[in-house]
């Protein structure tokens, strides 16, 4: 079973288009898979989020918002992979 990521984000954030394309890479690397899930589909996650986007989980762990850091992802992929 490959990882899974969760990326919560906006169709309209800048960042959210930046970090998801310095994801791909490092998900490719490691064979994980990025789910993407926009907040403004869901009231709850809105309310949740609000302006926090984007925001990368993996599992109930933060890894990253705003920016990617991909010392942490790269450590959480190492450390389940």
């Amino acid at each position: 079973m490959s990882p899974q990521l969760t990326l919560y984000g906006r169709g309209y954030c800048h960042l959210c288009d930046d970090m998801r394309a310095a994801l791909d890479p490092i998900a490719a690397e490691f064979g994980a898979e990025v789910v993407y899930v926009d907040v403004d589909s869901d009231a709850e996650l809105e309310a949740r989020l609000g302006e926090l986007v984007p925001v990368l989980m993996a599992g109930g762990t933060e890894l990253c918002h705003y920016f990617l850091d991909e010392a942490a992802v790269r450590a959480h992929l190492r450390g389940i992979g």
